[in-house]
């Protein structure tokens, strides 16, 4: 089953996918179109991971990590499917990265990498703008680079676990202005999801509403004001996102 949260006529509702649309929990059906897309869980601790796909690391001219490279995003990074995220006017890269994002279900502590499938509640895709300007290096990305207001789209679907037969074979892309720029799948995470689990929970407690993204294949290029770009992975949905400019005057 595919769930999402939207706001409609000045409500918040939990929605399905459903051939005719979306469906509200009252059976009420509306367009995508005419609602306003929230992130389809409020994270709790999030939990990013850089250069996780051995062709990214590759592309970036850096030797594959040897354990995790994880660093911690804030809810204030979050917004929803359709939702605008602003370049800032004097920086020269920044680009998308289409990511399988893990929703941890119930606590978890000591997790062995076998039974870490048992502590995930569903999946949905995230979209990890990098504003490359502000890296002080490639291993310990900062709050001004990862970190800024709504700069990671989440959505627009939870995709339950049960409904995803391997999470470590998805096909994911990006389009920018329709054109398919960035192809990969998470066969070739250099860190599996069971043992990211395995590895978080080894020193600290993942707790239900827990975000881990997974990182990004290669494929990454420069975005610009007014570009469409929409992230998507294999089973779980398309996520749309629009590259917004500052005001002048």
């Amino acid at each position: 089953m595919k769930t999402g949260r939207v706001a409609f006529e000045g409500v918040i509702h939990t929605v399905t996918e459903t051939s005719r649309g979306i469906q509200l929990a009252n059976g009420q059906i509306a367009a995508e179109e005419e609602v306003v897309w929230l992130t389809p869980i409020e994270p709790e601790t999030c939990f990013a991971l850089g250069l996780n796909y051995f062709d990214h690391a590759s592309e970036l001219s850096f030797q594959a990590p040897e354990e995790p490279l994880i660093f911690l995003k804030g809810p204030n990074t979050f917004i929803g499917h359709r939702g605008k995220t602003l370049r800032p006017s004097e920086v020269k890269n920044m680009h998308y990265e289409c990511e399988l994002a893990v929703i941890i279900g119930r606590l978890a502590r000591n997790v062995n990498r076998e039974d870490a499938y048992d502590y995930i509640s569903g999946y949905t895709i995230a979209n990890d703008y990098a504003v490359r300007d502000y890296l002080e290096n490639y291993y310990r990305p900062n709050l001004k680079a990862k970190n800024r207001d709504h700069s990671t789209p989440l959505g627009p679907w939870v995709v339950e676990a049960a409904d995803i037969k391997d999470p470590m074979n998805l096909s994911l892309r990006t389009y920018v202005n329709g054109e398919i720029v960035q192809e990969g799948s998470t066969k070739d995470l250099i860190f599996s999801v069971p043992v990211l689990i395995e590895y978080i929970s080894s020193f600290m407690t993942l707790n239900p509403g827990d975000l881990i993204l997974t990182g990004t294949p290669k494929g990454t290029i420069d975005t610009k004001a007014g570009d469409e770009v929409i992230t998507e992975i294999e089973g779980i949905g398309r996520l749309i996102n629009t590259i917004t400019g500052e005001a002048t005057e």
